[in-house]
């Protein structure tokens, strides 16, 4: 190095020597023609540098990483002057003991990584309170998955370090670990390294590859500069865990800084946005998750690592003009009644995992409408169909493992015939059986399992004029209702699966020129299992009042019985 330079000394920068021996030589050599030139901060935390004084000399580091960080530029340095550090009076015999520090820091740090787990540990000159962050940091980079995840559990369960470890950590963690912690609940952030700035990109307008072309990068800036609206900082998060599915994109989405925006996001107070960034981590977690959660399948609980083992799963499909949370929300309360302190946007998140914690939570969203006012492609009507759209979910969940462990069904209106579509298409294909044979029970709010008259009033309701393919289908008598009925009554019967169905007994108002019953009593009864009248409308039939109402109770009894014999286990 022939020009006077700074060397930033960090754990990143010293984990990937290639041989101890061989680096601790090197650094001696820098010794002879270095001194002590002044603390900087770096991500938060007093680090040491030099100056390197001699001309014309030559300084190698044999390491990966200096060519790692040329890609990552995760080094950040915020430079302090020294009468605001507190640094000022630094004596000739503190500089010393600064430069022997380093110098143990260094050594021990390409030590600790180029040499197995064993024996030469104890005998590294590293300080006592810092030799169980090296050992955790080791174990999360062996080659045994079981040991790697009982160390990043550890690492998760730290919460009175000091700023400058949690740093050590953010700097010198492979992605693997960096991902199990943000996964980890209630994680210190400060153990994810903040975004790099993002360069000037432009992205051209015929770019089909985001990655490649700088996409994560702008994605990131748009979600930082849109704060101010949840709704596109969410669809950001949807796009990255799209992204996500693709295991050979994981290492750019983690270079680019998104895992702690990830991280950060799972601890929002709004169920929306956690869930979408639960479903991206749980993409990019390949230690501990197996399945992979396509676009619209959002996992509700368990969110998190955990030790507790996932003994069934319990599936909520909406219904028409439903969402994956807003369906199941806990029924509003008018501004007359008291405003309950503990009201949640999730019921099936919030009170079934409390009081089922061993259940996987599954909740799908798909685009229902209620009228087609503007002319589209013919390919979209298609689309939209109660055909379509069961082989598109059932393709969905079985990448999510639904089938592999028992399963409860929990459907409202319009979903509860995408159920049943669902479980007769699987029962045709060996490789989807499996769906049908965990199906262990089916909850039905209000589903038109002879259709609804809400079809009928097409004419008169001006936003029905154009009727969708969707509310079509949901006709009166229709012939294609009927047939799948039968059908579905016939395998359900022959699996033994248990039934239990919610009817509305309240109209509902739709628009401001109808109030009807969306779907009579007749037809909500499928004639098997217990049916449950109760007077609330078509809207909150799925929304229990309070965690104690009779609905949620019921519902809770019947997933709980349906389930028995795996939940003793």
């Amino acid at each position: 190095m022939s020009l006077t330079a700074r060397c930033v000394f960090c754990c990143r920068g010293l984990a990937t020597t290639a041989s101890a021996a061989k680096g601790y030589n090197r650094w001696r050599s820098v010794k002879k023609f270095g001194k002590y030139a002044g603390p900087v901060i770096v991500g938060g935390c007093i680090f040491i540098t030099y100056e390197i004084l001699a001309l014309g000399e030559n300084v190698t580091l044999d390491t990966q990483a200096v060519e790692q960080e040329k890609l990552k530029s995760y080094i950040y340095v915020h430079t302090i002057p020294l009468e605001q550090q507190g640094l000022q009076g630094i004596t000739s015999k503190a500089r010393k003991e600064l430069h022997r520090a380093v110098k143990r820091l260094v050594q021990a740090t390409a030590e600790i990584f180029s040499w197995p787990l064993d024996e030469h540990y104890m005998k590294l000159d590293v300080e006592d309170h810092e030799s169980g962050l090296w050992l955790l940091l080791k174990r999360t980079q062996s080659r045994i998955k079981a040991v790697r995840v009982q160390a990043v559990q550890e690492l998760a369960k730290k919460h009175h370090w000091h700023d400058y470890q949690y740093r050590t950590v953010a700097q010198a963690c492979d992605q693997k670990t960096s991902i199990g912690l943000a996964r980890s609940k209630n994680v210190d952030v400060r153990f994810f390294l903040c975004p790099p700035l993002p360069k000037v990109i432009e992205v051209p307008s015929h770019c089909d590859k985001i990655v490649t072309n700088g996409g994560l990068q702008l994605l990131q800036k748009i979600y930082q500069l849109r704060q101010d609206s949840q709704k596109i900082q969410r669809n950001i998060i949807r796009i990255i865990g799209n992204l996500a599915l693709n295991e050979r994109l994981h290492s750019a989405i983690a270079q680019s800084g998104w895992i702690g925006i990830l991280a950060e996001a799972m601890k929002s107070p709004y169920v929306i946005q956690a869930s979408h960034a639960a479903r991206a981590l749980a993409n990019l977690d390949r230690d501990t998750v197996e399945e992979k959660y396509e676009d619209g399948v959002y996992i509700l609980h368990p969110q998190y690592r955990t030790s507790q083992p996932i003994k069934a799963d319990v599936l909520f499909i909406h219904g028409l003009l439903g969402a994956a949370f807003k369906t199941w929300r806990q029924k509003d309360r008018s501004d007359a009644e008291d405003k309950e302190a503990n009201y949640t946007e999730c019921w099936p998140k919030t009170w079934l995992a409390a009081d089922c914690p061993s259940l996987r939570i599954l909740s799908v969203e798909y685009d229902t409408h209620l009228s087609d006012w503007k002319s589209k492609c013919p390919v979209e009507n298609e689309r939209k169909s109660l055909a379509y759209r069961s082989r598109e979910l059932l393709t969905k969940l079985k990448a999510a493992g639904v089938g592999d462990r028992p399963v409860v069904w929990v459907a409202h209106s319009m979903g509860g015939l995408l159920v049943k579509k669902m479980l007769l298409d699987a029962s045709e294909d060996p490789e989807m059986r499996s769906v049908v044979q965990n199906t262990q029970g089916i909850v039905f709010y209000s589903v038109p399992h002879c259709g609804s008259r809400l079809a009928e009033y097409s004419v008169s309701a001006r936003f029905l004029l154009f009727p969708s393919v969707e509310v079509k289908e949901l006709s009166k008598d229709s012939p294609a209702l009927r047939e799948l009925n039968n059908n579905f009554t016939k395998l359900v019967r022959e699996q033994e699966v248990n039934i239990l169905s919610f009817g509305e007994m309240l109209p509902t108002n739709i628009g401001s020129m109808i109030k009807l019953h969306v779907v009579p009593l007749n037809s909500a009864d499928l004639g098997i299992g217990d049916f449950i009248p109760l007077e609330v409308n078509h809207l909150n039939i799925c929304k229990p009042r309070s965690r104690d109402s009779y609905l949620y109770q019921q519902s809770l009894k019947f997933i709980k019985d349906a389930l028995a014999q795996e939940l003793k286990r």
